[in-house]
């Protein structure tokens, strides 16, 4: 293994910038997350990209923003901006459970402690900057910004917010995976671009007073209802998320505009796909793949669940309501080539703690490299948010033929005694007849060596519901599909001599979902032999269908009322439904079932 100095990471202290020999930083970023410099951790991709363009950058992870706020003052004013890094998980969702109770760790911090990140760290550390320093720029960036770019629902504060550039007060946000726009951005300020001029860098929202609009009106510009608009009325807020949805996922996009009190919100279109030597030159910077050596001795357990993982490509064309994967990098898949994804894992193989088992092979879906539109004009005119869903796109190529020859290739190295594969694997791929014969034939291939050789003894998939009409809010395949899958799963295990367990996920209390719902996925998983471990109450995050549905009661798309479980008794009620076999919830299933006039499923879940 390759012998690291300190100076390998980016500097996180001011002795760490005088061991570089530097005078001054021209961009320090601060995170909410710990300094692991691996390419999984958005920080530290930043951080390597703009080194990469030449320019000093210093990370300052977990600033104590209690104190005298010694952190936010250690490393002065940089040269060119501050820029913020909340973190790889939202904030919120890493804070809080589905029932708005305080979790007692973090996976992001060293030992796990709760308490090194505030609420909101984007609002908060940008506000001490400005304060500190008013005169110098402030850009965010990550999931937490990228998802509150525009008015949203906030389900802790369970209230409308405006877009966080103007709780915040930062100068300009970058949404999405930020590779590209964050590069633009150094490049024209080091041209001596006044920030307040820089208006057309894709993938950037900003804030103008009203009289203040860049370029003026353009063509196809978008205004949606203002925010004082949604607060009035919940449907125009459902009515701009569906074109705040379908911009996201267009390969030729419009500009965006929201009005908020006397100012303008403008969001630049998004950067087309990256491509395969963009993708590699990201994932190919040189991280050394470990946490700082500030952390010595300690645990950080999200360090733990990836270091012997491997991405190996961007994107995801599910477009499940729940889900923000596409929100923030798109449903095109940015695939790595072959030559990027080995030399990864032989990096892996050289770690003195590697024991031959690469613990994922995978991405935002297990199973989506290298498939995309088969004629890419047909995916520049379509804004459908799923690939997949209401059925698979007849232009989508579902070949598995090389994400197999990546699986052989990884195998085939030396010091690699088994890859497993624990992403999400989209079933529903597997169930597609294509009409090219070969295309079907790899899909046989793919399932069967995924099952008999990538399954480290359980195999993680998700349903999320047996009922068809929740399953097609949710944009997720007929329950039908699943219990195809599981019986294939079966049929492969018994062939192979193989005792592997499929373990499903669950949600409830999802838009659309009411109580006999989850008695009947009660009676169909005991009827499949599931004792559920996997399950979780839906949470409403920014930026998806089904939290739009929550807090609206409108569908988004067809501005239809909903219903949705909202009040903790409500969500307790749909909740238990999971654990109809443990003795303490057995009562209280058959009173709600009476309630309901089903005791035809009382007789089926508890005998006559």
């Amino acid at each position: 293994m390759k012998e690291y100095r300190l100076t390998d990471w980016l500097p996180t202290t001011k002795k760490e910038v005088e061991l570089r020999g530097w005078n001054e930083v021209d961009v320090i970023l601060f995170s909410g997350d710990a300094y692991i410099d691996h390419p999984s951790f958005g920080a530290a991709v930043i951080g390597r990209i703009l080194e990469a363009e030449g320019l000093k950058v210093a990370i300052i992870p977990q600033p104590n923003w209690r104190d005298d706020l010694r952190d936010f003052k250690k490393l002065g004013r940089p040269r060119l901006f501050f820029g913020i890094a909340p973190g790889c998980m939202d904030s919120m969702v890493n804070h809080y459970t589905a029932n708005r109770r305080l979790r007692s760790d973090d996976a992001y911090t060293p030992d796990g402690r709760a308490d090194m990140r505030p609420d909101y760290p984007t609002i908060v550390y940008t506000q001490i900057l400005k304060k500190l320093y008013p005169d110098v720029p402030v850009v965010l960036g990550g999931i937490e910004a990228s998802m509150r770019r525009l008015t949203h629902y906030d389900y802790w504060q369970d209230k409308l917010h405006k877009s966080i550039l103007i709780d915040s007060g930062a100068d300009i946000l970058i949404y999405g995976m930020g590779e590209k726009p964050i590069a633009k951005l150094c490049r024209e300020m080091q041209e001596g671009i006044s920030l307040h001029k820089i208006t057309t860098i894709p993938q950037t929202a900003f804030v103008r007073k009203k009289n203040e609009m860049p370029e003026g009106k353009k063509e196809d510009d978008i205004f949606l209802h203002s925010h004082e608009e949604c607060l009035k009325d919940k449907k125009k807020q459902a009515e701009n998320f569906r074109h705040i949805e379908e911009e996201s996922n267009k390969m030729e996009a419009s500009r965006i505009l929201q009005a908020v009190d006397d100012k303008v919100v403008v969001v630049n279109p998004p950067y087309p796909p990256m491509t395969e030597a963009e993708l590699d030159r990201s994932f190919d910077l040189p991280y050394t793949r470990l946490p700082h050596p500030k952390y010595k001795g300690k645990r950080i357990p999200a360090f733990d669940m990836i270091k012997f993982s491997v991405n190996i490509h961007r994107g995801c064309f599910g477009g499940c309501a729940f889900c923000t994967i596409s929100a923030h990098q798109g449903k095109f898949i940015v695939s790595r080539s072959k030559d990027s994804i080995l030399k990864e894992v032989k990096q892996i193989v050289d770690q003195p703690d590697f024991k031959g088992y690469l613990s994922d092979l995978g991405g935002p879906s297990a199973n989506m490299y290298r498939m995309g539109g088969k004629d890419i004009k047909f995916c520049r005119k379509c804004k459908r948010p799923s690939c997949i869903h209401p059925k698979v796109c007849p232009n989508l190529n579902t070949n598995h033929r090389p994400l197999l020859d990546i699986y052989h290739s990884v195998d085939a190295i030396k010091g690699i005694k088994k890859s497993f594969i624990g992403s999400g694997v989209r079933y529903d791929l597997l169930q597609y007849d294509s009409k090219d014969p070969e295309i079907n034939r790899s899909t046989v291939e793919y399932t069967r060596e995924l099952i008999a050789k990538h399954v480290s003894g359980r195999l993680k998939v998700a349903p999320e519901h047996t009922s068809d009409k929740v399953l097609n809010f949710m944009r997720k395949p007929s329950f039908s599909q699943f219990q195809q899958f599981k019986r294939t799963f079966d049929k492969l295990n018994k062939e192979l001599n193989m005792k592997q367990q499929l373990i499903p996920y669950f949600i409830s209390s999802h838009p659309g979902c009411k109580e006999e719902d989850m008695a009947e996925l009660a009676v169909i998983t005991k009827n499949l032999d599931f004792h559920l471990e996997q399950v979780q109450d839906f949470t409403p995050t920014p930026m998806t269908v089904s939290t739009e549905a929550y807090y609206t009661g409108y569908h988004p798309y067809t501005l239809e009322p909903i219903f949705t479980a909202h009040n903790p008794k409500e969500k307790l009620a749909q909740r238990q439904f999971f654990f109809w076999y443990q003795r303490e919830y057995k009562n209280q299933i058959i009173n709600e079932l009476r309630k309901l006039g089903r005791k035809d499923l009382i007789d089926k879940l508890y005998g006559k």
